[in-house]
């Protein structure tokens, strides 16, 4: 399967976040660190929404190259964008631009021409907001994702297959989460499978990798899980991959573990760019 579908107004791609919002998620992100993962997550995610409405900004406007969704799961399991798009499941892509709960205004540090740093004010727009509440329904996040993903394709059968991109700091509490994974890996467009990317957030102090090929580096039988379940990148993910500084080997899976959420970022543009964009 080519992963090569054209990407355009009448045939879009989407892009589904499934968010771990457990009240584990208020622990801190990695050894040492001061941010809570909840809180690095939904700044995450609210900067890679900022990068695809840019991406997808043309001068007449915002264009529809993309659908996109954001699923939590916690205290409960749901659609978890806030404000004006509060309870959709996806939305085009120029709604989310129109629509975030807010503008934050945030520092930070830019290089001040003499070999140090200066803080730069930015607007930061707020999609998501954090949460860290309640048990891990896994399963049950995962079967949600399938059935909309299932009434996507239905829609969009011949589009560049859809991202499913998953943040998550634990153990499912409602059941093995792998049979539900493959479902939701198993469906698929004319142009290949739906991919899944697995990003892993542990207070265990293990070294940080990113887009493994094998295992064997991982510190738990959870991270090892989820490597297992995550979708190989495409030869053209590992192509833009080289574009930040990553070395990949063939089989390397969209999984990280304990990854710097800048990287995240980055590695999660590797799936924003499956061709011109028309």
């Amino acid at each position: 399967m080519a992963y090569t579908a054209e990407v355009s107004r009448h045939n879009p791609s989407c892009f589904l976040f499934l968010v771990d919002q457990s009240g584990s998620m208020a622990d801190p992100f990695g050894t040492g660190a001061s941010k809570r993962k909840a809180d690095a997550v939904a700044d995450a995610i609210n900067r890679l929404l900022q990068n695809l409405v840019i991406r997808c900004a043309k001068a007449e406007g915002v264009r529809d190259y993309y659908h996109v969704g954001v699923w939590g799961y916690g205290h409960q399991t749901g659609p978890a964008l806030g404000g004006a798009l509060a309870g959709e499941k996806l939305v085009p892509i120029s709604q989310l631009a129109q629509h975030p709960c807010r503008i934050e205004e945030r520092a930070r540090k830019i290089d001040d021409g003499a070999g140090g740093l200066a803080e730069e004010k930015i607007k930061f727009p707020v999609w998501l907001d954090p949460c860290a509440r309640g048990g891990t329904p896994m399963c049950r996040a995962l079967e949600e994702a399938d059935g909309i993903i299932a009434h996507w394709l239905q829609q969009y059968p011949h589009c560049f297959p859809p991202v499913v991109i998953h943040l998550t700091d634990g153990e499912s509490t409602d059941g093995d989460p792998v049979p539900a994974m493959q479902q939701l890996r198993s469906r698929s467009t004319s142009d290949g499978q739906v991919l899944l990317f697995n990003y892993h957030l542990s207070s265990h102090p293990a070294t940080p990798v990113a887009f493994p090929a094998r295992p064997d580096e991982l510190p738990d039988k959870y991270a090892a899980t989820l490597f297992n379940a995550a979708s190989e990148l495409t030869p053209f993910m590992r192509e833009v991959a080289a574009e930040h500084g990553y070395q990949l080997e063939v089989g390397a899976r969209g999984f990280t573990f304990n990854a710097d959420l800048v990287l995240v970022i980055q590695a999660l543009d590797i799936g924003t760019r499956p061709g011109q964009l028309r």
